[in-house]
């Protein structure tokens, strides 16, 4: 893939390796990833390597596709979405009263969205991040985002609070105020604490344009630590005329142990600081 990277999914970033399939859902593992489930909801927790929406790659390659098939329902609606590389809550309405008021709650801005983020180097106190987000005219990856100021930017918030630090690492809790593409990525990146593991935005272009192309390498390995972006979405919490509730979905493994093994961090202090939130 010669001088840009083009993404073709809903997401902005669900790129497809050219030298090897999409990777598919094990129907034996998707009942394990439901969380929660009523007459109106399915909650489940993604791992960080499934796109949520339906590919070319048939219906085991997305959630949502392994989903319908797993289940049969003829009507879902995604009322949640996160990026390939990003674990955590899918929340998907099983009925039509059901998403029309979590996703009008989501449209108003009446649902506080939390993550976990580790992010490289020492965030020391709490810092809102008020930068306007645009797409970045500089990089060779045209789905990129970039911190800027002029035409085709929007106004963007995010709230970032330390949790846990070792060896030269940070648990951060994030809410985002607004919901543009990659924003907490970007905002980390312009704090200079980019997101472990982020191909993206931990590094120059090179990293994402040497994933598209040749796949998990020596390099990557090296420079990010882990194979996908340490970012995980653990609370959705709704308060809305129609709809009040918390769905939440624990650590991802990956991102767990890496807290364990390379930040040092005791079992009982992450579980106690995860308690927290």
């Amino acid at each position: 893939m010669a001088g840009q990277a083009r993404c073709e999914a809903m997401s902005g970033e669900d790129f497809i390796v050219p030298s090897r399939p999409a990777p598919k859902v094990n129907p034996s593992e998707l009942p394990s990833w439901l969380i929660e489930e009523d007459d109106d909801f399915l909650v489940f927790d993604k791992p960080g390597w499934l796109v949520c929406h339906p590919s070319k790659d048939g219906p085991w390659s997305s959630l949502v596709g392994a989903v319908r098939e797993w289940r049969g329902l003829e009507t879902m609606h995604l009322v949640s979405r996160l990026d390939r590389e990003t674990s955590g809550i899918i929340l998907i309405a099983k009925n039509v009263a059901a998403a029309s008021a979590s996703q009008t709650a989501m449209e108003r801005r009446w649902v506080t969205k939390t993550y976990y983020t580790i992010l490289k180097g020492e965030l020391k106190e709490p810092v809102q991040v008020d930068q306007p987000l645009g797409p970045d005219e500089t990089s060779k990856v045209v789905v990129k985002t970039a911190v800027r100021e002029g035409p085709g930017t929007s106004p963007s918030a995010t709230f970032f609070e330390p949790v846990l630090s070792g060896n030269g690492y940070t648990l951060v809790r994030v809410q985002p105020h607004t919901g543009r593409k990659h924003q907490i990525r970007a905002h980390a990146l312009w704090l200079g604490r980019p997101v472990v593991g982020d191909k993206l935005y931990g590094g120059d272009d090179s990293l994402y344009l040497e994933f598209v192309e040749h796949g998990w390498t020596d390099r990557l390995e090296k420079t990010l630590e882990m194979k996908r972006q340490a970012l995980h979405a653990a609370r959705l919490e709704f308060k809305s005329p129609l709809l009040t509730r918390t769905f939440r979905a624990p650590l991802a493994a990956d991102m767990r142990q890496f807290i364990l093994s390379k930040m040092n961090i005791a079992e009982a202090d992450l579980d106690a600081a995860l308690a927290v939130g």
